[in-house]
């Protein structure tokens, strides 16, 4: 991850003070992480939980990440804590990796979704650390989904939040307080592992992220496995089929299709958002975004760019796909789930 720069933006101790004030008192506050933006309210409070799911529109059934602070008592969250959890803290916290373990009894299941589970991680985020440790002595826990209304592309910066809630941070409305940073230098959600059914099927990759499958079995000395399909498979954030997608469709091809697929476009007089990888400047295009090759520089981009490409107004969004290897799988996941209600959208545009 790149270093974290200083920022004049950046909140003094009294802004942080205030958003713990806000959280303590059930309110909302949405703050920087090294991922996304999350929104955030007392992850021990039901009613405050129940207000980011009103503010996103976020389905009832559908869990939300508990963050915690370096010094946190991961006991008090979570019981039947496995060696493979102790392993993978010391390797990857702080940082953008999400833990699934089984929820402590006292805290409440409105963040697991009624499951008897609970998402944790420690954010790197100076803004993120420095709120966790003021709330609550530096023992609450932050319920904090990304902050954007729900099915949509998650914020990376300030700005984004306050465009995605314009009307909720109005003087009465339910997000209180947007905590500034710099721009989220991994830029997609963390990596969530599934450790609360090792017996029967191990370690398991709910979602791939910036921490790599490899990375994570290197640690843990064996390999992970994918979700089974089913009722066992515990619920977790940012998990359903549809995600992470801009108002445009958007259209993934592969680099060999974007010539014939532009110009089906342009005789069906269509406009198209392009965003691509080491492509020449295209005159075909309203509107064209060209990313590293790097998969963690394009992470970095991803949400912003399909933000300033969702602002043109195209028919659809195409974007080429990426290189398909482990360093990209968390790319990848991101643009297939953001793809998924437009299927089929290609056919009926060029019709």
């Amino acid at each position: 991850m790149r270093p974290h720069l200083f920022n004049p933006m950046m909140p003094t101790s009294l802004q942080i003070s205030h958003a713990a004030d806000i959280l303590e008192k059930g309110g909302l506050v949405a703050f920087p992480t090294e991922t996304v933006y999350g929104l955030g309210a007392d992850a021990e409070n039901p009613a405050a939980v129940a207000s980011i799911y009103a503010t996103k529109g976020r389905p009832a059934n559908h869990p939300v990440i508990v963050h915690l602070s370096p010094e946190a008592d991961l006991s008090y969250w979570a019981k039947d804590i496995p060696d493979e959890a102790h392993k993978l803290i010391a390797a990857f916290w702080p940082g953008p990796l999400t833990l699934i373990l089984k929820r402590a009894d006292h805290i409440p299941d409105a963040v697991s979704g009624g499951q008897d589970t609970i998402g944790i991680r420690c954010p790197s985020h100076p803004v993120a650390q420095a709120l966790l440790r003021s709330f609550k002595g530096g023992q609450g826990g932050i319920a904090a989904p990304s902050a954007n209304k729900f099915g949509r592309v998650s914020p990376t910066t300030a700005q984004h939040v306050r465009d995605e809630f314009i009307h909720e941070l109005k003087p009465n409305g339910l997000v209180k307080m947007v905590l500034a940073g710099e721009q989220s230098e991994v830029g997609i959600e963390s990596t969530i592992v599934d450790l609360s059914r090792l017996a029967a099927h191990g370690p398991v990759l709910l979602r791939p992220g910036h921490i790599t499958s490899g990375q994570l079995a290197a640690v843990l000395g064996r390999k992970l496995t994918a979700p089974a399909t089913g009722h066992e498979t515990p619920r977790a954030s940012g998990t359903l089929e549809a995600h992470y997608a801009p108002h445009t469709p958007l259209v993934v091809i592969q680099p060999a299709q974007l010539d014939p697929v532009l110009g089906q476009l342009q005789r069906a007089n269509r406009t198209t958002a392009l965003l691509t990888y080491a492509t020449p400047p295209r005159n075909d295009c309203v509107s064209q975004i060209d990313l590293s090759e790097q998969a963690t520089e394009y992470a970095y981009e991803l949400y912003a760019s399909l933000r300033k490409l969702d602002m043109a107004a195209a028919d659809v969004i195409l974007v080429v796909a990426p290189p398909d290897n482990a360093d990209w799988h968390g790319v990848h996941d991101r643009l297939k789930r953001a793809a998924h209600d437009s299927l089929g959208v290609l056919a009926r545009l060029i019709k």
